[in-house]
C-alpha cells in the first residue's frame, strides 16, 4: 500500500506561520538597510551589526527562537514537514535566518552536539550556540583534494597522549572570520590505512586555538559575504581528546548526517528567496513602461512570470515530500529525494532571479535591487554540501540498480 503523504500545516505551525510573518514584516525587512549601513560604516564586511542582536531579542521575546531544531529539549520541536514554511518564510530576507537562530552553519552543528555531543560539549558549546550568543563553522572542504568525496579528506589528526594534534588546510569554512566564532568543528584523519569510511573523525577546535590561523576569506563573485567563507590553516594544533566527536573514525557517518538536514534547510529558504524575486520582477514589470505599454503586458515577460510560478510549486512539492520522507522513513530512506531536491532548488531558483534581473533591466545586475546578491548567494549553493553532479550520481545509481546483474 502506498502510504498517505500528509503535507497540511499543523494548527501549531499555522500560528507560527503568522506571527513569523508579522515578526518579517514588522521587524527583519525594515532592518535589512539599517544592517547593510551598521555594516559599512563598521569599516569592517563581517562586523555583527547591533540590530541584529535587537531582532534576536525581539524573536525570542516572540517565541521564534531554534525553530529548526526538531528535538523540544533544544528548540521548537517541529518536524520537518513543520519547518519547511517557516525556513521559507526566514530565507527571503539574508538576515532573516540568523534573527531567529536559525543560520547556517549553526543549524548543522547543533544538530551534530545534540546528537553526537557529550554532556560536557553540550555545556560549553551547544548551549551558548542555542542561545545565540557565539557562532560557529564547520570545517570539512580542502583546497588540495576534490572534497566532494568526503573520504579524499587530508588534513591530519594525530593521537599523542591525551591530546589530538591537527595539521592541514581548509577552506570555504564559512563563518569562521566572524568575529562572534568561537568553535570549529573539523573533519580529518584519525586513521589513514583504515577503510575508506573509517578514516575520519571530528573534533571540536576553538577559533582561538593556538595554531589555527584565519589565512583570508574567499569573495563569492566579488561579493564579501557577511558569514565570511575562510581559508583557515592548522599548524601543530593541540586539543584534548575529549574534544572528540563520538569515536574515531565517526567522522564520514558524522557528516552525512549533518549534511541531510542542512542540504533541506538550505532548498527551504531558497525557495524563500526565489519567491522574493519572483514578487521583485511581478513589481518592476508593472511599473516599467516601454513603447507606451507596462512591461508585464508583454508576452515573452508573462511567461516568465507564469513559469516561475509553475517551477516553484513544483519545487516546493518536492521539498515537502523529501521532509514527509525524512520525517517518517528517515533520512537514509529519503537519500535520493535529498539529492533530488539538492539539485532541483537551486536550479530553478537561479532561473526566476534570471528572469527578475532581465525584467529589472540594467537596475537587476546592480546593488541597487537585492538580485545580484541573490544569483551570486544561489549559485553557490550548486557546490555547497555536494556538487549538482554528486546528487546526480546517487540518483543515477539507485535508478540503475534494479536493471545491474545480480553479483
Amino acid at each position: 500500500m502506498i502510504p498517505t503523504m500528509e503535507f497540511a500545516a499543523s494548527d501549531r505551525t499555522r500560528d507560527l506561520v503568522e506571527r513569523l510573518t508579522a515578526f518579517m514584516d514588522e521587524r527583519v525587512y525594515p532592518a535589512e538597510a539599517i544592517y547593510d549601513d551598521q555594516r559599512r560604516e563598521s569599516g569592517n564586511p563581517h562586523f555583527h551589526p547591533p540590530v541584529m542582536e535587537e531582532l534576536k531579542g525581539e524573536a525570542r521575546r516572540r517565541g521564534l527562537w531554534n525553530l529548526f531544531h526538531p528535538d523540544s529539549e533544544y528548540g521548537a520541536g517541529l518536524s520537518n514537514v513543520e519547518y519547511a514554511p517557516l525556513a521559507e518564510i526566514t530565507g527571503r530576507s539574508p538576515i532573516g535566518p540568523e534573527a531567529v537562530n536559525c543560520a547556517a552553519p549553526d543549524t548543522g552543528n547543533m544538530e551534530v552536539l545534540s546528537e553526537f555531543g557529550t554532556e560536557a560539549q553540550k555545556q560549553r558549546w551547544l548551549r551558548p550556540l542555542l542561545d545565540g550568543e557565539i557562532r560557529s563553522a564547520f570545517a570539512m572542504t580542502e583546497p588540495d583534494v576534490g572534497s566532494s568525496d568526503a573520504t579524499n579528506i587530508r588534513l591530519r589528526i594525530e593521537r599523542q597522549g591525551d591530546e589530538y594534534v591537527l595539521n592541514g588546510r581548509k577552506w570555504w569554512t564559512t563563518g569562521a572570520i566572524r568575529e562572534r566564532c568561537r568553535i570549529l568543528i573539523v573533519m580529518g584523519q584519525t586513521d589513514p590505512d583504515g577503510p575508506p569510511r573509517r578514516q575520519q573523525s571530528m573534533v571540536l577546535v576553538p577559533r582561538d586555538a593556538p595554531g589555527v590561523t584565519v589565512v583570508r576569506n574567499l569573495r563569492v563573485f566579488g561579493y564579501t559575504h557577511q558569514e565570511g567563507h575562510a581559508e583557515v590553516h592548522f599548524e601543530d594544533v593541540r586539543v584534548p581528546t575529549t574534544n572528540l566527536l563520538a569515536t574515531e573514525g565517526d567522522g564520514f557517518v558524522i557528516s552525512q548526517a549533518r549534511l541531510g538536514p542542512g542540504r533541506i534547510h538550505h532548498c527551504m529558504r531558497t525557495i524563500g528567496v526565489a519567491e522574493r524575486a519572483l514578487e521583485l520582477m511581478c513589481q518592476r514589470a508593472t511599473e516599467r513602461i516601454t513603447f507606451g505599454q507596462p512591461v508585464a503586458t508583454r508576452s515573452n515577460v508573462q511567461d516568465w512570470i507564469a513559469e516561475s510560478r509553475i517551477d516553484l510549486e513544483m519545487i516546493r512539492l518536492l521539498t515537502l515530500k523529501t521532509a514527509w520522507l525524512m520525517d517518517t522513513v528517515g533520512n537514509r530512506h529519503a537519500r535520493t529525494e535529498i539529492a533530488a531536491i539538492k539539485v532541483a532548488a537551486p536550479n530553478v531558483a537561479l532561473k526566476v532571479i534570471d528572469r527578475a534581473i532581465q525584467v529589472h533591466g540594467g537596475g537587476g545586475v546592480c546593488d541597487d535591487f537585492p538580485l545580484a546578491w541573490m544569483y551570486a548567494h544561489v549559485r553557490s549553493l550548486r557546490l555547497a554540501d555536494g556538487p549538482d553532479e554528486v546528487h546526480k550520481m546517487i540518483i543515477a545509481r539507485r535508478e540503475l540498480k534494479p536493471y545491474q546483474p545480480a553479483p
